[in-house]
């Protein structure tokens, strides 16, 4: 069998982690790498990534000429968090034939915030024959797909609560910015009302999806406006210092109701200082189920290998626009990605 042809589209922070990992795999080749900054393109993506040794892959921006000459099986996508901005750049790769896996949160579950742009992309994918699918670490695994499985020895369900803590003094600079940290609360307000912080975007997909996954209706979603985690004591990572009083990071929660009662909790914090962090998982019911990742799973590096763990399910997979409750268990591929190919 061929080697899988991957083109990356976007190699900042997050895809230059997707691209160091699929460079370590084998039976897979990156044949091309996309993106919008001028500062990369015509670099090797050894350049990009930091490397020593050159890729002989060269970066470029022109999406059409680069993929019709690659001839990619399937491209990585990682820009951006909202399908509003994406949707073109994932069209242009679609209309070339080529499969899509994404890092954009909205598209883990577009048909709650982007019914519209979801059925266009999924009829577009149907059209080109090729499958498209946002994943991740969160959406796409922690809060949703996890969640989903857990369900599984269950006879009846009343009521999910998952609750991811994480202590953002582990994760990159940016991260940090964009959760606020070392701002002072009125600082942090204004940001919030200027949309310079957003919050965490994929409550609400991953709501959706689990309620999809089990049938329920909800009669109404309520995602909280992020809120700022103040320091009760000094904190601070490599970059950023935390003093008393100012804001450590945000806390956001949402919420699907049904008859008036809350079906599923979703309550996310991200904050510098975080003495306990983790992922847990709680199924009320028959049986109650309780599940407890403990630290939580490194966001960074858990998207760069859901991603990568994907792109056999994703070829594999009817043609179409795809979330996580549609396809086999994930799990980690083989070091051969021929090999989970031929057996996946």
């Amino acid at each position: 069998m061929k080697n899988i042809r991957v083109a990356m589209y976007g190699v900042g922070a997050v895809g230059a982690l997707i691209a160091k990992h699929l460079l370590e795999k084998k039976g897979i080749d990156i044949v091309a790498a996309i993106d919008i900054d001028k500062q990369k393109v015509g670099k090797d993506l050894a350049e990009i990534l930091a490397l020593k040794a050159k890729t002989g892959i060269i970066v470029r921006d022109n999406v059409e000429e680069t993929l019709a000459k690659a001839k990619p099986d399937i491209a990585v996508h990682a820009t951006a968090s909202y399908l509003k901005q994406t949707f073109p750049q994932i069209a242009a790769i679609v209309k070339q034939g080529v499969n899509v896996v994404s890092t954009c949160e909205e598209l883990s579950y577009p048909y709650m915030s982007e019914p519209d742009l979801a059925h266009k992309l999924d009829a577009l994918a149907k059209k080109y024959d090729v499958t498209v699918l946002g994943t991740g670490i969160n959406p796409g695994f922690l809060m949703d797909a996890l969640v989903i499985t857990l369900t599984a020895p269950c006879e009846r369900i009343d009521k999910i609560e998952v609750t991811r803590i994480m202590n953002a003094a582990t994760r990159r600079v940016p991260f940090q910015k964009k959760i606020g940290a070392g701002l002072t609360v009125e600082e942090f307000r204004g940001k919030i009302r200027n949309k310079q912080i957003t919050g965490h975007v994929g409550l609400e997909q991953s709501m959706a999806m689990v309620a999809d996954a089990l049938a329920w209706k909800l009669d109404k979603t309520v995602v909280q406006p992020a809120e700022p985690v103040i320091a009760e004591k000094p904190a601070a990572s490599r970059d950023i210092k935390v003093p008393v009083g100012k804001v450590a990071g945000l806390k956001q929660t949402a919420k699907g109701i049904i008859k008036n009662k809350e079906a599923i909790t979703l309550d996310f914090q991200a904050f510098i200082g975080a003495e306990e962090e983790y992922d847990a998982i709680t199924i009320h019911g028959i049986p109650t189920i309780k599940q407890r990742i403990q630290p939580c799973v490194h966001g960074d590096s858990g998207t760069a290998a859901m991603i990568v763990n994907a792109i056999p399910r994703v070829i594999n997979a009817p043609a179409g626009l795809l979330t996580m409750k549609d396809l086999p268990l994930p799990h980690a591929t083989p070091e051969n990605m021929q090999e989970y190919l031929r057996t996946g």
